[in-house]
């Protein structure tokens, strides 16, 4: 997540940088590191507050259900890693690897899960295939049985399910630009003397594109530790969900801050695995950038495939769409419509209102806060590329991969322990109580979204337009907004689209830093489809997937951009 080395400013232009300006800035950046570090400091920190109760409950949990939630949450990062790791591979290697007709319609379409949240798609099929749903209700009626046709879907294999076909982009992304941007000149090559397919596919794509699957296990394993939603809703016991009931029902912070330290260690562990693999998979980046993708050919005189080779290309590319967006989006539409036409229960419109004006509310104060962050972050590096600044500027971009659950006891812990030593500052309330506990939440885990995207923007500015507009007399934050920000403008626009959807679908930590009477839909979505109110649930959750969708239609755009 750092700033390529490929432009590197030159060091003249900090040096006529006034010194105290300099210290200003050095003091500027380690207190927003600090602002942005504090929820994970906290939760590491508090691992050395042993005393006797702390001992006697990490005992405890140990005897009782700290072994249940490390198995669960490994055979669930172990069934996740296996599925998104196969479809996303396969689905790549498809659309890259093969032409044949549907191909630029699957190449879109394969995204279209990135806009469901995954606790929709819980719902959703819970409600399709539990014992009183419509399926088994009318399997049970046709062919005249007795008692469950289907196991319960609220288990670690429905939930492991839900993952696969909500997260397989990752891979597909990563494993889609490696094959590429590395493979066809390769592929060709090797097809010119005379190797077949089959070996072409096992002995260059595959290993080539092995960073990139690497890279996206990573970053959906990560997804998956952080979810509170599918594990809470399934009633399947995950460290996220052990978190929340150590804080919210057993009332426990010792508890709670070891639980989330051990979850924090594990996730920095995939980090280091996702950078490593994003490391290797810069080995065969051309001089001249990326080159163009072609399908390859099937055979030497088909330029598509048939038959039966173009079925199973159509299987392996419907089936994650179908089962990651267009099931549950008919899923969700079945109660929906069933609640438009009941009297008992209508759809809540004139609450929803208020549901969407939150969520909208906290979704732009959110966005708006972390591409300002993200801009004085990235500007920061461009003009000072020292120790200080690379390093705040890797931090803030460590927030995204620290699960939400571990932010909330992060943030809590400190929060309580100086309303414990100044009651009169009324700390508490300002966090608790309001929306800036909850929007320094979001700052902390989507700043680095943000911070990603616009360094995207400030690689592609050279650094020879900062040495003129500074032999034209700009400087400083000059230099920020009379040419930067003009250059940067669909990068930021693009940041902060990416933010605000990621906002609007967050759940853990909204659900308990929220104020009081400040429901959003993704919080009210929760816990109308907790109540077994699926019908009520189906039209925040709706709504959360149409917004999902834009960012769908930017990275399409993006994709198809020569």
């Amino acid at each position: 997540m750092s700033l390529s080395s490929s432009n590197p400013i030159q060091p003249s232009g900090f040096a006529d940088t006034p010194r105290p300006l300099k210290v200003l800035m050095g003091v500027f950046l380690s207190l927003l590191a600090g602002l942005l570090l504090l929820p994970i400091l906290a939760v590491l920190t508090s691992t050395l507050q042993w005393s006797n109760e702390s001992a006697q409950i990490l005992r405890e949990m140990s005897s009782t259900v700290l072994p249940d939630y490390a198995k669960t949450s490994l055979l669930l990062c172990i069934f996740v890693a296996f599925g998104v790791a196969l479809v996303g591979m396969a689905t790549a290697a498809a659309v890259t690897l093969f032409d044949f007709a549907g191909r630029k319609t699957f190449e879109w379409a394969l995204l279209l899960p990135i806009a469901m949240p995954a606790y929709v798609v819980a719902y959703a099929y819970t409600d399709f295939l539990q014992f009183s749903g419509p399926l088994q209700t009318v399997l049970r009626s046709v062919f005249s049985l007795e008692g469950r046709v289907f196991p319960e879907i609220r288990s670690i294999w429905g939930a492991a399910w839900v993952f696969t076909f909500c997260l397989y982009p990752y891979v597909y992304l990563l494993a889609r630009t490696a094959l590429a941007d590395r493979a066809t000149h390769l592929m060709d090559a090797a097809r010119l003397l005379g190797a077949p397919m089959r070996r072409r596919v096992r002995e260059i794509a595959l290993p080539l594109a092995r960073p990139a699957v690497a890279a996206g296990v990573a970053l959906a394993l990560m997804e998956t530790l952080a979810d509170f939603g599918v594990s809470s809703y399934f009633g399947i016991q995950t460290f996220t969900a052990g978190i929340y009931k150590a804080w919210l029902v057993l009332d426990n912070r010792i508890a709670a801050a070891q639980l989330a330290t051990l979850l924090l260690l594990v996730v920095i562990f995939l980090l280091k695995l996702e950078y490593k693999a994003q490391k290797k998979m810069r080995f065969a980046q051309t001089k001249g950038g990326y080159a163009a993708s072609a399908p390859v050919k099937s055979s030497a005189e088909a330029t598509k495939l048939s038959g039966k080779r173009l079925v199973l290309a159509w299987l392996v590319c419907s089936l994650p769409v179908l089962m990651g967006f267009v099931l549950p989006l008919l899923f969700m539409l079945r109660p929906f419509l069933a609640s438009l036409a009941s009297a008992d229960a209508p759809p809540p419109w004139a609450q929803f209102g208020q549901w969407a004006v939150n969520s909208l509310m906290l979704g732009g104060v959110s966005s708006a806060v972390s591409v300002a962050l993200a801009l004085v972050l990235a500007f920061a590096l461009r003009t000072r590329p020292d120790p200080l600044t690379r390093s705040v500027v890797q931090l803030a971009g460590v927030g995204y991969a620290i699960p939400g659950a571990v932010i909330v006891v992060g943030l809590l812990i400190p929060v309580g322990w100086v309303q414990l030593k100044l009651p009169q500052a009324g700390v508490g309330y300002w966090v608790t109580a309001t929306i800036l506990g909850v929007v320094w939440a979001y700052v902390v885990r989507f700043t680095g979204v943000a911070l990603q995207s616009v360094q995207s923007g400030y690689a592609k500015i050279p650094t020879s337009f900062d040495d003129s507009a500074r032999m034209l007399g700009v400087s400083g934050m000059g230099l920020l907004k009379r040419v930067h920000l003009p250059l940067l403008t669909r990068s930021t626009a693009a940041a902060a689209l990416l933010v605000f959807v990621d906002v609007m679908k967050e759940l853990p930590a909204t659900l308990v830093l929220r104020p009081f009477n400040s429901d959003t839909l993704a919080v009210v979505a929760y816990q109308l489809a907790r109540d077994e109110r699926l019908g009520e649930a189906a039209l925040p959750s709706l709504a959360l997937v149409l917004v999902g969708l834009l960012p769908v239609v930017l990275l399409s755009k993006t994709l198809r951009t020569k």
